[in-house]
């Protein structure tokens, strides 16, 4: 039990990274949060539910495809909700919750409210590790969290675009000045936002239950996340992403679902009192 466990964790902390990363890069650019960014994963769930399990595509083209259809969501959203609201954080914010609720009464007017969609397992099979059985599903997650932190990581630090993105994160104004285009940065931040949740979302389609509220949970968990690896810091939305991931496995394992999600804002909490800046955060001068 204590090997599936730790299995178990090393899976959800390699999707919480994925979807947190994203939160915590368009806040760090645009300085506002987006509360529809658990819609985003759900939408990635049901793009690999309508390619895979409708129209019988493979299950990696199904993926690949959420990832540039959900980060034209966050396109648009940037465009049409947080560039008009860029002076007011809280209309912003607002604005995303009400776009949350749309897209949920969109997807459950076109494929039903009540029902949860069947995405099949494409891969069958488990992983022996020492006894605990470990679904090929599952195992999937991790190098697919790798291979994406790791291209984000090269993209930030090694592209200049990445190093724009960077710039624009740490001083909006100076990098004003050196020439960066704002809007084109904050457009890309929403875009890579966007197709984070969306890979997120696709990845667990046969795992999580698709429904149109399925993003409820998400947002709640990347939201603790970011504020525990620090609001602007990816690195530390990494790291605080596998370290809730194993408080709230093996609180479920213990415990409850409800439990564990009670332990991670206590867990939250905590951080935040012994360093108010996140784990990972810098001090703000």
């Amino acid at each position: 039990m204590l090997i599936q466990t730790i299995a178990n964790s090393v899976v959800a902390g390699s999707v919480y990274a994925i979807i947190a990363v994203g939160l915590a890069m368009a806040f760090g650019v645009m300085k506002m949060a987006n509360f529809a960014h658990g819609e985003f994963f759900m939408a990635g769930a049901y793009v690999v539910y309508v390619f895979y399990a409708l129209l019988g595509w493979p299950f990696p083209a199904a993926v690949l495809m959420a990832v540039p259809i959900v980060g034209a969501m966050g396109i648009a959203t940037e465009r049409l909700i947080f560039r008009p609201t860029r002076d007011n954080v809280m209309a912003g914010f607002m604005a995303t919750a009400g776009l949350a609720f749309i897209l949920q009464v969109l997807v459950g007017q076109t494929w039903g409210v009540g029902l949860m969609r069947s995405v099949p397992t494409p891969y069958m099979g488990a992983m022996d590790i020492f006894g605990a059985k470990i679904g090929w599903q599952r195992v999937l997650v991790l190098p697919s969290a790798v291979l994406m932190l790791s291209a984000l990581w090269f993209f930030l630090y090694r592209v200049k675009a990445g190093k724009a993105l960077r710039a624009c994160a740490q001083d909006p104004e100076m990098a004003r000045l050196q020439g960066i285009r704002i809007n084109r940065m904050t457009m890309l931040a929403m875009a890579i936002s966007g197709a984070s949740a969306g890979l997120a979302g696709a990845l667990m389609a046969p795992i999580h239950p698709v429904t149109p509220y399925m993003g409820h949970g998400v947002i709640l968990t990347a939201f603790i996340i970011v504020v525990m690896g620090g609001m602007e810091s990816i690195a530390g939305a990494v790291l605080a992403a596998f370290l809730l991931g194993i408080v709230h496995t093996f609180v479920t394992t213990l415990s409850d679902a409800v439990t564990a999600q009670m332990v991670g804002v206590a867990c939250m909490a905590l951080v935040l009192i012994v360093r108010p800046q996140g784990l990972l955060g810098r001090v703000k001068a």
